[in-house]
């Protein structure tokens, strides 16, 4: 039975661990939080965290593994592949991974490769950027060069916030260090969804519409993505190259991509980022239900080193959506209302990873998500319409007297 290592136990690493066990390999997890929901679905359990790269390379060892892997986390990739390649296992080369998971490496890359990419410079510290500030073009981002999940990101209009939004940055940045970039304004969605290479090409996309809502706390967090893309053929075709050309690029050969991808007024692509991994809040599930293409166990495949070329290319059927269940304020979680007619004509299935009393974030990183939903549609009509409108379906309410 071939030994599959996976880095985390966490919740939404659940469908992957039942799956190897499923497909019969034998499951080991690891991470340095015992009591993580995942751990109990493996075959063995290992109090090691995935971000000690060298730890997990003994353990590795100890353990004669047949595969390592992870699933939408990009934290954990450069321990995925640093493994790998020591040990001769399949995965992505560890200096691809280390330009995608650093958003300044990343930019620079793209810009040395004549991709579209906005001007963009990383700094350390607010006394380093005060002086270079006046040469972009507002509005900028600020974003830490290392995060995900959108944690930490900023949008500024005025020179005069640039101080806290950096600082802010800072705070999510492991390194210290932060990326100031130009604004790209988007036309239509954000490019969402998920890919799959088999040596090298990519034989597997399913595109999403990426739905944000402006007025959040966190602008920029996808609140769930629609199925199929609304965009014109020859468009996710040339969307399509720019992926392809990408992978050739960095090397990469078998495996999964989650992707960010902005279009210009001029539908240019630009590439906001691009995971080499899955995606998370169940965008694997809803491509199999629209696809019947089965990412997560292609994954598993791929990181066992097992033939991945039946995986073709298949178009979505339906229509569909996922939504991140999130809210605005902190405070004590009390229930989550949802529309009677939208619940029994639309929820496919969601699931709720909080209580009543329970105490909750407010949503200003997908870390503070409440759970997350299947939802399916009638038409690309009301699809938009309600993911566009979510809050007329959906409410969280909370303790009003405990809201802070």
């Amino acid at each position: 039975m071939k030994k599959l290592l996976i880095l985390s136990g966490e919740p939404y690493h659940i469908p992957f661990i039942k799956k190897a066990v499923e497909m019969g390999y034998y499951t080991i997890t690891c991470d340095y939080f015992e009591n993580n929901p995942g751990h109990k679905f493996a075959h063995e359990y290992h109090n090691v965290s995935y971000m000690d790269k060298e730890r997990v390379l003994e353990l590795a060892k100890e353990l004669k593994i047949d595969g390592i892997t992870c699933f939408s986390a990009d934290e954990a990739m450069p321990t995925v592949s640093y493994v790998a390649d020591h040990l001769g296992l399949p995965s992505y080369p560890s200096k691809s991974i280390e330009i995608i998971n650093n958003k300044h490496l990343f930019r620079e890359f793209l810009k040395n490769n004549n991709f579209h990419v906005p001007k963009a410079k990383s700094f350390t510290s607010y006394e380093e950027a005060k002086y270079e500030i006046d040469h972009f073009n507002l509005p900028v981002m600020i974003k830490p060069v290392d995060s995900s999940g959108s944690r930490g990101i900023s949008k500024i209009n005025r020179i005069e916030e640039l101080e806290e939004k950096i600082e802010y940055a800072l705070n999510f940045s492991k390194t210290k260090r932060f990326i100031i970039e130009e604004y790209i304004d988007k036309k239509g969605y954000q490019v969402g969804g998920d890919g799959f290479s088999v040596n090298g090409e990519l034989v597997f996309r399913s595109f999403t519409n990426n739905h944000l809502d402006a007025s959040h706390l966190n602008p920029f967090i996808p609140l769930g993505g629609s199925w199929p893309s609304i965009l014109p053929a020859h468009i996710q075709n040339n969307i399509h190259i720019e992926i392809q050309r990408l992978i050739n690029l960095l090397g990469m050969e078998t495996g999964p991509y989650n992707f960010d991808i902005r279009l210009d007024k001029n539908d240019h692509v630009y590439f906001i980022e691009m995971g080499a991994r899955t995606g998370a809040n169940l965008i694997p599930r809803i491509t199999k239900y629209a696809t019947g293409v089965d990412l997560i166990e292609y994954t598993i495949k791929a990181a066992l080193g097992e033939d991945c070329r039946d995986l073709k290319m298949t178009e979505p059927q339906g229509f569909w959506s996922c939504y991140i269940i999130n809210s605005q304020k902190s405070g004590i979680f009390e229930s989550i209302e949802i529309d009677s007619e939208f619940e029994k004509n639309n929820i496919v299935e969601y699931a709720l990873h909080f209580k009543s009393g329970d105490q909750i974030s407010a949503f200003t990183g997908t870390d503070k998500k409440l759970g997350e939903m299947v939802i399916k549609y009638s038409s690309k009509e009301e699809m938009l319409e309600k993911m566009d409108n979510i809050n007329k379906y959906i409410k969280v309410c909370l303790n009003d007297s405990l809201v802070y």
